[in-house]
C-alpha cells in the first residue's frame, strides 16, 4: 500500500477566505430555494461555495453577485464538469489506490529527485524502483527501493524507508505534483462542485451572492382546535428540510405558498457541437482512372434506347443518407408560539419568521407561522360514494388575511383528538369544507324514480321532423338522525352532463356536483328529493314515415295548428300513394292471373284442332281467347295510368315536404 504519501503532500496552492456564510432562506413549493449568502472578502481573497454536481445548473441559472462597498467582484469560477480520469490524463503521474512509493516513482523514470537521507541530501535521475522482501534479524520486512543515477554518474541503491524526504528538483514538475494531488483531494467527494468568487485587488469587499437550488418543497400543517363557547382556533406549521450540506445558523427564513415555474437547463456540462468537414476539392489527390474496353458501333443506339424505355428512378426519402388512530388524545390548550408574519409577493403568499431560525445541516424543522381564531361551523357532508353513514365536517372560512397553504388538518374538539382532514391551498376571504370523521349517529339512504318520455316540442323542416323529448328524474335522499341534537348536512350531489334542476336551488356548487344544506331536527327524520330534467332530440325522416305512424305524431299535443295541418296533408298524400300502390299491386295480379287464363284456352285448343268434329267447342275457346285479350289490353292501360298517377303523387309528397317549415 502506499503508506507515506505524506511526503508527497503539498501545501495549498491557493488560500481561500472564509466561506460567505448564508444569511437568508426562502423555500419553495416547487422544488427550489432562494439562497443569499453574505461576508467581507479583503482585496485579492477568494471565496468558495460548494454545491452538489446536480445543483450547478440552478446556480449558474440564477446566481447574482452584488457589492455593497461599491467595488467590483473580478470573476467567478468553477469546477469543471469533466470526468476525473479526463482532468488527470495531462499530468505526468498515477497514483492509483494500492501504489506504493516504489511504484510510484518507477513511473517516473528519468526524473531527478532529491533524497534526504539524514544529514546528506542525494540528488539523481531515477533509473527505476522496487518493492521486495528483506530481513532484519529473524523478522521479514517489506523493503522499498529507489536506483539513480548520481551526478557523478554512479548508479546506487537508496532504501526509501531510510529517507526523511523525497522532492522533484524540477520546480515545474513539482507544481504539477501539488497540482495533480489537489484535484485528487477535491475529487474524494465526487459530488461536491466548488464556485469560486474572485475579489479585485482594490478596497475591502462586502460581496452577497444569491442564488437558488432545488431544495425539498416546504411542508405545512395545521391543527383546528374547537372550544365551548369560542371561536375556533387555527395553528399552521411550516416543516423544513436543510438538505443544502451547510448550517443555516441565524438565518432570515421564509416560506412561499405557490408555484412559480422552474426547470432546468443543461449549463454545467459542456456542451459541444459537431462540426461538418469541408475540404477543397483540388485538395485531393487524384485517383487512377481504369478505362474500359469498347462495345462496337451498335452500343451507343441500344444504350440509348434501353434509358429511354427505363422507369425513371425515384427520389431519395428526405433525410434519408384520512386514516384515524385507535385510542383517545388530549391535549390542554392550544400551542404557545411565536408566528410568522404573512405578506403578498405578486401572485404568491409569504410567511417571514420575525427571529433568526438555525437549521443545521441534515436536520429538520418546525416552525409555527399562525395561530389565529377562524370563522368556522360544523356541520355533516353526505356523497353517495360515502355509503350509509354521512361524515363530520367543518366548513372553514379564511378570515386570517393570509393564504393558507395546502396540508393536512388535525382537528381537537373540547380538549379531544377528533379526527384529520386534507385541504387544498385557500386564499384569503375564500373557505373549504373538511371532513375528518364518520357521524355513525346518522343514516341515509337514496332512491331513484324516472317518468316516462314526455314530447316536449316537434319542429318539421324538409321532411326531416325533430320531436324534443324530456325524461325527469327524481333522486331521493331518505336521512335519519337518531342523536337528540340538530344537525346541519350537506348534500352532495354529482351535476351529470345534459340534466338541469328542476325544483331545488344548491347552496353552492362545485366543478362537478351540486351543494344541498338541508336542517336536521333531533331524531327525527328527512327526505330530500332532488329533481332533473333531461332534454334529448329525435330526428325522423318522414319518408319513411307510414300513414299510420304520421297518425300518432299528428294526434299529439305538443304539435302546433300549422304543424298539424301539414302533417296532414302529408299523410293524405302518403295515404293516395298506399291506395294507388294496392290498386297497381291488384292490377298486375290480374294480369299475371289472365295471362296464365290465355296459355291454358290456346292450349286447348290446339289440342282440339287435331281432333275431328270439335269445331263448336273450338270456337267456343276462341270467343274466350278474345274475351281475356280484352280484359288484358284494359288492366295494361289500368296499370299504367297507375304508375303515372303514382309519379304525380310521389312529385306532389316531395313538393310538400320541400314546403314544410314549422
Amino acid at each position: 500500500m502506499f503508506k507515506r504519501t505524506f511526503w508527497l503532500v503539498p501545501v495549498a496552492a491557493f488560500s481561500y477566505a472564509a466561506d460567505l456564510p448564508i444569511r437568508e432562506v426562502i423555500l419553495y413549493k416547487h422544488g427550489v430555494g432562494y439562497f443569499e449568502r453574505s461576508g467581507p472578502l479583503n482585496p485579492g481573497e477568494t471565496a468558495r461555495l460548494d454545491f452538489k454536481a446536480d445543483d450547478m445548473n440552478d446556480v449558474l441559472k440564477s446566481l447574482t453577485l452584488t457589492d455593497q462597498s461599491g467595488g467590483k467582484v473580478a470573476g467567478v469560477r468553477y469546477d469543471a464538469s469533466e470526468p476525473l480520469d479526463k482532468r488527470l490524463e495531462n499530468f505526468p503521474f498515477a497514483l492509483g489506490t494500492e501504489s506504493t512509493m516504489a511504484t510510484f516513482l518507477d513511473h517516473m523514470k528519468g526524473a531527478r529527485i532529491e533524497l534526504k537521507l539524514g544529514a546528506e541530501t542525494v540528488a539523481g535521475a531515477v533509473v527505476g524502483a522496487r518493492s521486495g522482501k528483506g530481513s532484519d534479524k529473524d523478522k521479514v520486512l517489506e523493503r522499498e527501493t529507489v536506483t539513480l543515477l548520481t551526478d557523478a554518474g554512479d548508479m546506487r541503491i537508496f532504501d526509501l524507508a531510510s529517507a526523511s524526504s523525497i522532492r522533484f528538483s524540477d520546480p515545474q514538475l513539482q507544481q504539477l505534483l501539488k497540482d495533480y494531488l489537489a484535484v485528487l483531494s477535491h475529487a474524494q467527494d465526487k459530488d461536491r462542485r466548488s464556485l469560486y468568487i474572485d475579489a479585485a485587488n482594490t478596497a475591502r469587499h462586502e460581496v452577497v451572492a444569491r442564488y437558488t437550488m432545488p431544495s425539498p418543497m416546504w411542508k405545512s400543517s395545521y391543527r383546528l382546535i374547537f372550544k365551548p363557547d369560542s371561536q375556533p382556533t387555527l395553528e399552521g406549521w411550516a416543516i423544513v428540510d436543510n438538505t443544502t450540506g451547510d448550517d443555516w445558523t441565524g438565518v432570515h427564513l421564509s416560506v412561499v405558498s405557490g408555484k412559480p415555474i422552474s426547470f432546468i437547463s443543461k449549463l454545467y456540462e459542456p456542451q459541444y457541437v459537431v462540426r461538418p468537414e469541408a475540404e477543397l476539392a483540388e485538395n485531393k489527390p487524384a485517383a487512377p482512372v481504369v478505362f474500359s474496353g469498347a462495345l462496337g458501333a451498335d452500343a451507343f443506339a441500344n444504350r440509348a434506347m434501353a434509358k429511354a424505355a427505363a422507369p425513371a428512378p425515384m427520389a431519395a426519402p428526405p433525410g434519408s443518407g384520512a386514516g384515524f388512530g385507535s385510542g383517545t388524545y388530549r391535549i390542554a390548550q392550544e400551542s404557545t408560539v411565536a408566528t410568522a408574519d404573512g405578506r403578498d409577493a405578486g401572485e404568491l403568499f409569504e410567511y417571514s419568521f420575525a427571529g433568526p431560525v438555525t437549521v443545521k445541516k441534515g436536520e429538520s424543522a418546525m416552525l409555527p407561522f399562525l395561530q389565529q381564531k377562524v370563522d368556522t361551523r360544523k356541520l355533516l357532508i353526505y356523497s353517495e360514494k360515502f355509503g350509509l353513514h354521512p361524515m363530520n365536517a367543518a366548513e372553514v372560512t379564511n378570515t386570517t388575511g393570509k393564504t393558507l397553504d395546502g396540508g393536512p388538518i388535525t382537528v381537537y374538539d373540547a380538549e379531544t383528538y377528533a379526527g384529520e382532514a386534507l385541504v387544498e391551498t385557500v386564499k384569503t376571504g375564500d373557505k373549504r369544507l373538511i371532513s375528518y370523521g364518520v357521524d355513525l349517529g346518522t343514516r341515509i339512504s337514496t332512491a331513484w324514480d324516472s317518468s316516462r318520455d314526455v314530447v316536449r316540442e316537434i319542429h318539421l323542416r324538409r321532411g326531416v321532423l325533430t320531436a324534443r323529448t324530456a325524461v325527469e328524474e327524481v333522486k331521493t335522499y331518505t336521512i335519519r338522525n337518531v342523536d337528540a341534537k340538530g344537525k346541519t348536512l350537506i348534500i352532495e350531489h354529482p351535476e351529470r352532463s345534459g340534466y338541469k334542476l328542476l325544483n331545488q336551488k344548491p347552496a353552492e356548487t362545485t366543478v362537478n356536483a351540486y351543494r344541498f344544506e338541508v336542517k336536521l331536527a333531533a331524531s327525527g327524520n328527512e327526505t330530500f328529493p332532488v329533481r332533473e330534467e333531461r332534454v334529448y332530440d329525435q330526428t325522423i325522416s318522414l319518408t319513411n314515415m307510414t300513414p299510420d305512424v304520421l297518425a300518432t305524431w299528428i294526434q299529439n299535443k305538443a304539435l302546433s295548428d300549422a304543424g298539424r295541418r301539414q302533417l296532414e296533408q302529408i299523410s293524405q298524400k302518403k295515404s293516395d300513394i298506399a291506395s294507388n300502390d294496392a290498386a297497381q299491386k291488384q292490377a298486375d295480379k290480374d294480369v299475371t292471373d289472365l295471362t296464365q287464363d290465355q296459355g291454358r284456352i290456346r292450349s286447348n285448343i290446339q289440342s282440339l284442332n287435331n281432333v275431328s268434329g270439335q269445331q263448336e267447342l273450338v270456337q267456343q275457346y276462341a270467343r274466350q281467347l278474345a274475351a281475356v285479350e280484352t280484359r288484358l289490353a284494359a288492366l295494361r292501360d289500368t296499370q299504367s295510368q297507375l304508375r303515372r298517377t303514382r309519379t304525380t303523387l310521389e312529385s306532389d309528397l316531395s313538393a310538400l315536404m320541400e314546403k314544410t317549415d314549422f
